[in-house]
Formats: C-alpha cells, structure tokens, sequence
C-alpha cells in the first residue's frame, strides 16, 4: 500500500516504542509530545506549538491504531500550521488515505483532489489520482440502485489509465474499471428481466440490446443473448430470435444459455443463423464477418 511507503521506517519504530510506552496508551505519545494532551485526551497547549513533524508522527499513530478519523484530522492539521511544507504535502496525500479507511468518501476525494490541483507533477500524484478513483468505486452501489457513481467511477479510474499507464495504480484500475463496466450492464439486465417477467418484450428487448451493443465485452452478454432470444420467439418476430442465436452460438456455445437458447429455437422449429435484415443481423456481420459498413 501506497500509504506505507509514505513512512519512513525510523518514524514506525518510533511509534512503535511510543506504543509500548504507559502500557501500550497514549499516555507515551503525550509525554513525549511533551503534553500534547491532558488527561482527558485533549491538547494541553495549542497545536501551534508543535512541530510539524510531532503533528505528523501523532496522525501516523492514530492511523496505525484504526484512529481513521482522528488521524486525518493531525494530518490536516500538518497541513494548515505548516503550510507549502514537504511534510504538509506528504500530510495531505495521508488525510486522504485516512479518511478513505474511515469510509469518509467525500473527504478523501476532497483532500486527494486538492493534492492533484497543488502538486500535479509530485511522484504522490499517481497515488492521489488512484485514491479519487477508488473513493467513487468503493461507493458503488447494489446493482437496483443508482448507477451515477458508477459513471463517475469509471471516468476517474479512466483518468488512472491514461494519465498514468505505467504504474501499478494502473493495473489495479483496468481491473475495477472492468468490474465497474460489468455493473452497469448487470443493471441493464435487471432492468431487462423485471421487463420480460411483466410481459413488457418490447422494454425488455431495449434493455438486453443496450448491453449487446454497448457492453458487448462484459460477462452479461451471452444472457443478454439468450433473453432476446426468448423475447423475440415470445413476440413471433422469428428471424431476430434466430440471428441473436446465431451470435450467441458463434461467441459463446460453451455456455449454458446458448444450450437454452438452442433448445427453445429449436422446439419451434427454428435454427440459429442469421436472418432478415434488424439490428442483429448488423451486430452478426461487425461480429462476425467483420464487416462494417
């Protein structure tokens, strides 16, 4: 994790030792702030009087004991006593992360975006731009809700991959962003099943099209497939029924809903190959034959 790299291994162990001090409390890391807090756990004298390197190594210690919330805090506050600082730029990246692990999405994108607007072209930035993304993409919602995060996941995860192609943050996010763009086609599908329980073809068959030509690369395809398959057959429109099957089967006739789509065409008679001249029999010919025009 990014954030590690970020401390140095001489501020761990001291954090460490502070740790061990007073049984382990912050009873140690107060004397040695020279009484940053009373016993009450409030600052005995104003944070101001502290250096910025004392604020700093209380955030990390926060941070290392689940203090999410409290450690982002110290870090902002690295960041208003001293400010244009190197330690109030490490500090910002670092209340960003804190307030990430503290699930507070909105102030991680907050401080990750206002680290990216002061020091775009810091080593951090990467990291920061990461961190916006995620904070979108772990708020991404059940699949009946809402999907406006998961847009807003995928440009800044799309932001990762461009802006930064070479590093590690990269890789991680063409993996969430794959995951994202199959949440939005599972969406479609839902919407597309609630349709066709309800007899509703003709708004299902808009739904199951929108993934076939939009999410042709997500693992909702080949039921996509299927459901117009179904659809079309329930509606009499044969030739479409066939076409879609005639795809399914040339993508994807390992699966299950090729064995089903097979055996509904041909209990009414039917084969898949492409027919007509729809829509699908231009997915066949992009798909299949290639051709685009």
């Amino acid at each position: 994790m990014r954030a590690r790299a970020l401390k140095g291994a001489a501020t761990l162990a001291l954090v460490a030792a502070l740790s061990g001090c007073s049984g382990g409390g912050l009873g140690g890391v107060g004397d040695w702030f020279g009484g940053l807090f009373d016993g009450d756990g409030r600052e005995s004298k104003p944070i101001e009087d502290y250096t910025a390197e004392q604020i700093f190594t209380r955030a990390e210690y926060d941070l290392e004991n689940g203090d999410y919330e409290d450690a982002a805090e110290y870090f902002g506050e690295v960041e208003r006593v001293y400010p244009y600082t190197e330690l109030a730029k490490r500090a910002l990246v670092m209340q960003a992360y804190a307030y990430h692990k503290a699930a507070d999405y909105e102030m991680a994108r907050a401080s990750a975006q206002r680290f990216i607007d002061f020091y775009p072209g810091d080593e951090d930035a990467a990291y920061a731009t990461y961190l916006l993304a995620l904070s979108y993409y772990d708020q991404i919602e059940d699949v009946g809700r809402d999907q406006g995060l998961t847009y807003q996941a995928l440009q800044a995860l799309r932001d990762v991959i461009e802006r930064y192609p070479e590093t590690e943050y990269a890789r991680s996010a063409i993996l969430k962003f794959d995951l994202a763009y199959d949440h939005l086609a599972a969406k479609e599908m839902e919407i597309g099943r609630y349709y066709l329980k309800r007899q509703h073809y003709a708004a299902g068959i808009n739904r199951f099209r929108v993934v076939v030509e939009e999410f042709q690369t997500t693992t909702q395809t080949p039921e996509a497939l299927h459901r117009l398959v179904e659809s079309y057959l329930l509606l009499g429109l044969t030739e479409e029924a066939q076409t879609a099957g005639a795809i399914l089967g040339h993508n994807f006739q390992s699966t299950p809903w090729y064995e089903d789509s097979y055996a509904l065409l041909t209990k009414n008679g039917l084969k898949p190959e492409a027919k007509g001249n729809n829509w699908l029999s231009a997915i066949y010919r992009q798909m299949i034959k290639g051709e685009w025009l």
